[in-house]
């Protein structure tokens, strides 16, 4: 009897591909031919010693690294199998696909309300100023933070506390429905309990959200993450499934970073 061959299970295509990405700071090398895949709806960490080219790497994305005049980046970058860095791609259009979260909350000084209105309002997502309003409350709610401050949306963004700020942010960043959210280092400014309300949003969020996180701690990329990438010295180490990386890596240079001797 002729023997059955097992089909393996289809991959999910990711969402976003890097092949063969270096990056230059004039003539400083930041990131040395890295390729990796991004797979939807998953929260990928990027861990690292400060200076190893993750957060850099990052900004390749969503070609925030543009706004650097000495930045040069090359290689294949792919979101949805477009070339990002195409001449004819619209970078605004980019950005509002591909959202950003930084290190320090940076709300605008403007209301609570107009902080989430800004993106819809220069998309032109809404036809009034009803559908305005369900866009700002749907954001606040998915970033956890509209029950905190739905009396007071006519108060400045400032005025919130740091944690409370950063969720502000988010809720901008998925105001205009991104398909992709970037996190550079989002909690490194935080406490204890702002960084566990964040770290709780993240895990409600993957199943909207692609999330891509840089952080400096392993604990946090341990806790919050599917896949993760370890970088050094501009190289990426190595990259696979979280529990993998942190319990059985392949590489020393990755066991010796997640054991301390190296950081």
């Amino acid at each position: 009897m002729e023997k059955q061959i097992e089909t393996a299970k289809p991959v999910k295509p990711a969402i976003m591909t890097a092949k063969n990405v270096d990056v230059f700071y004039g003539k400083n090398q930041a990131i040395d031919n890295v390729t990796l895949d991004i797979p939807e709806n998953q929260i990928t960490a990027l861990i690292g010693p400060s200076g190893c080219g993750k957060s850099t790497f990052l900004r390749c994305f969503n070609r925030m690294n543009d706004t650097i005049d000495i930045c040069k980046v090359s290689g294949d970058i792919r979101f949805a199998g477009q070339d990002i860095y195409d001449p004819k791609v619209d970078v605004v259009a980019l950005r509002a696909r591909i959202g950003m979260v930084f290190q320090k909350a940076n709300p605008f000084p403007k209301s609570i309300y107009d902080n989430v209105a800004y993106g819809p309002r220069i998309h032109d997502l809404a036809e009034s100023k009803d559908e305005l309003t369900e866009i700002v409350i749907k954001s606040l709610k998915r970033a956890g933070l509209y029950d905190e401050v739905a009396d007071r949306l006519d108060d400045s963004g400032t005025s919130l506390s740091g944690g409370q700020q950063q969720r502000l942010c988010i809720a901008r960043a998925i105001a205009v429905d991104p398909q992709i959210i970037l996190m550079d280092e989002p909690c490194s400014a935080l406490d204890p309990i702002a960084t566990a309300i964040i770290e709780e949003l993240m895990e409600s969020m993957k199943e909207r959200y692609t999330i891509v996180i840089v952080t400096h701690s392993m604990a946090q990329a341990a806790r919050v993450s599917q896949k993760t990438g370890f970088f050094h010295l501009g190289k990426l180490i190595e990259h696979g499934d979280t529990d993998k990386i942190f319990t059985n890596p392949d590489n020393e240079l990755t066991q010796n970073y997640i054991s301390g001797r190296i950081g």
